[in-house]
């Protein structure tokens, strides 16, 4: 199954904030809020920071570690034989692989993964977000816009 991926961090190369994965199929998406950084970039205290915690309740995950983020990623992608995280910017993928590895030599316990990156001139998923800059809305737009055009 395709898992549509979105990532909140601390400005151009900065640390990951938040990742949010949503399935294609069914309603249980997952959503994680990690440590902020002690210096936040000022666009990302304007714009992300307030709305971390916009998410309905029932999401799976919350506020938590690094490690223990992989550890949830990788239990709620375990028992998919097949999944496929698929995100609209490079930066996504690079701080979900980035987020798996938990030491040096160790990575959280996930199977194989496949990625699909999405070139979508024209659409932004914060523009078509309910909650713009948000991982988890952001994540449901992109979501749903691919589902709408594949449809």
């Amino acid at each position: 199954m395709r898992y549509f991926l979105d990532t909140e961090f601390n400005g151009f190369g900065g640390e990951l904030i938040s990742l949010a994965l949503v399935p294609e199929y069914g309603d249980q998406d997952y959503y994680a809020v990690l440590p902020l950084p002690e210096a936040l970039h000022p666009w990302v205290e304007r714009h992300v920071v307030p709305y971390l915690n916009s998410v309905p309740l029932g999401v799976l995950g919350g506020e938590t570690t690094r490690r223990a983020a992989a550890e949830e990623i990788a239990r709620y992608l375990a028992g998919d034989p097949d999944p496929v995280i698929v995100a609209d910017w490079p930066d996504d993928i690079g701080y979900f692989c980035h987020l798996l590895v938990t030491k040096p030599g160790d990575m959280a316990e996930v199977g194989g993964l496949r990625f699909e990156l999405l070139r979508n001139p024209g659409f932004s998923t914060a523009q078509n977000s309910a909650v713009p800059h948000n991982a988890l809305h952001d994540a449901r737009a992109l979501r749903d816009f691919v589902l709408g055009w594949e449809a």
